[in-house]
């Protein structure tokens, strides 16, 4: 019966050798890419950390995406600064 190794000695036939092969590069392959993508989630997080945006840097964005009007923008950052109590 012919398999991966023949019969007498127990040596490797070509198969065996070609099996062997293509899983030892299967299994480079995978440990690389482990690597590759721990090393890419890696710099991410270091690169720094989330900016966070202050409520009138957040208004100012609204006002300048047309979200809100001039008199809205103005009474809001008033009252996020205090010199004006909210209505609701």
């Amino acid at each position: 019966m012919m398999g991966w190794y023949d019969g007498d000695g127990g040596h490797m036939t070509g198969w065996g050798w070609t099996a062997m092969t293509i899983g030892s590069v299967l299994v480079l392959v995978l440990l690389g890419a482990i690597v590759v993508l721990l090393v890419r989630l890696g710099s991410r997080s270091a690169d720094r950390p989330p900016e966070r945006r202050s409520s009138e840097q957040l208004l100012g964005e609204r006002f300048a995406r047309g979200e809100i009007d001039e008199e809205e923008y103005r009474h809001r950052l008033d009252v996020l600064a205090g010199r004006r109590t909210p209505t609701g």
